[in-house]
């Protein structure tokens, strides 16, 4: 029987501490704490998402519970909800989100290989937003409707590896096309979008820095067909333009021309009109591309259905971007667990494996790969047989 490190503590393996502990400095996260530092307050709440805690009260409970080995996975100081409370409330959210894009990066560089269903040469996003629904009374400074609070997590999804790649967090009024003025596009990248952000001077600025992007039309949309290039209606396109616009501000936001390239999907019957400014690759491709932004939709579901971020510890917006970033922080942790042992489960199977061996003293390695159930069927030697065979 193995009698060394706790799961917890394996885990710990993945996180560069150093990095953690430069992001503390950057932000003077543990000026004048003695006794629970930042990284016992992350420990705490990667507990807490990882074993689906509800409450403050739920994580001091537990960990106390365990308190013989929360100096082993490193947790050196005492819990209590208050101190967490307090820690959410007042240390600055910037070092769990800078903490969570080194782990990024690092996961963006081992599924830099992987398929997502469309061969290219290229980088390729997916952009997107998700709306969690608060209470105004709670959280008055998310404001979104007249009787109603919500926070935007806006994010732009490396499809590779479905690895989030740029995240931010804002009250739910924030229009969605406000967001590209954030981005760092990078040059021959493919930028995926609804039509949400449809706003023509924008998306100018993808052209100007010479990267492309896709996104859908909108019904009131004023064009003038310059060409048409011909299509196989077998494959469900319908039409491959070059087009210009027509408005008087729309043409003057976007001088150039664009591609106008209308597609019925065969499993819906239902007829998308794409917009792009590259005129590279095939219009079968581009659909198909655009069909891949269904990817941020599942990471979207998947983080609510998974993580604890549409329940909150705390009710200030510091407690809340915390919360919010160590819960992407958990999720890259499982990216990264599961392409370290190169599993075939899914990050989800991962995730309910670990709630439930955390604290257990076994190999990680050991307790997720030895998932398969074998069924031997050996006859009993006491048991006589009815029948000789």
């Amino acid at each position: 029987m193995h009698l060394g490190r706790t799961v917890f503590s394996q885990l710990l393996d993945f996180l560069p501490k150093p990095i953690f502990d430069q992001c503390v400095r950057r932000y003077q996260g543990n000026r004048r704490i003695r006794t629970f530092s930042c990284f016992d307050q992350y420990l705490c709440m990667v507990f807490a998402q990882i074993t689906y805690r509800q409450s403050l009260r739920d994580i001091e409970t537990c960990l106390r519970a365990l308190h013989s080995k929360l100096y082993h996975c490193g947790i050196r100081g005492i819990v209590s909800r208050n101190t967490l409370a307090k820690a959410n409330e007042q240390r600055d959210w910037r070092i769990y989100s800078d903490f969570a894009h080194a782990l990024i990066a690092r996961a963006r560089t081992l599924y830099a290989d992987d398929d997502f269903g469309v061969q290219l040469d290229r980088e390729v996003y997916a952009l997107d937003s998700t709306t969690i629904d608060l209470c105004l009374t709670l959280f008055p400074w998310a404001t979104f409707r007249r009787h109603k609070a919500a926070v935007k997590i806006h994010t732009l999804m490396d499809l590779r590896g479905s690895i989030p790649s740029f995240i931010r967090i804002t009250d739910g009024k924030t229009h969605d096309v406000n967001i590209l003025d954030d981005l760092t596009l990078e040059p021959g990248a493919l930028y995926v979008m609804d039509r949400g952000y449809l706003d023509f001077a924008r998306l100018y600025r993808f052209t100007h820095h010479l990267c492309s992007f896709v996104t859908r039309t909108k019904r009131n949309f004023d064009y003038s067909r310059l060409s048409t290039t011909p299509v196989d209606k077998n494959t469900g396109l319908r039409c491959d333009q070059t087009i210009r616009l027509n408005g008087y501000y729309t043409s003057q936001d976007y001088p150039a021309v664009l591609r106008r390239i209308s597609y019925v999907d065969p499993d819906t019957h239902k007829r998308l009109v794409f917009l792009t400014n590259n005129f590279v690759l095939p219009a079968l491709t581009i659909a198909r591309v655009y069909k891949c932004r269904w990817q941020i939709e599942l990471f979207f579901k998947w983080i609510k259905q998974n993580l604890r971020i549409k329940t909150f510890f705390g009710t200030s917006i510091n407690a809340v971007k915390t919360q919010i970033w160590i819960a992407i922080s958990v999720y890259v942790l499982v990216a990264l667990v599961k392409k370290e042992f190169r599993l075939q489960q899914s990050l989800g199977e991962i995730l309910q494996i670990l709630s439930l061996v955390l604290f257990e003293q076994v190999p990680i390695g050991q307790v997720l790969t030895n998932m398969s159930i074998q069924e031997h069927n050996v006859a009993d030697c006491n048991q006589l047989l009815l029948f000789d065979l």
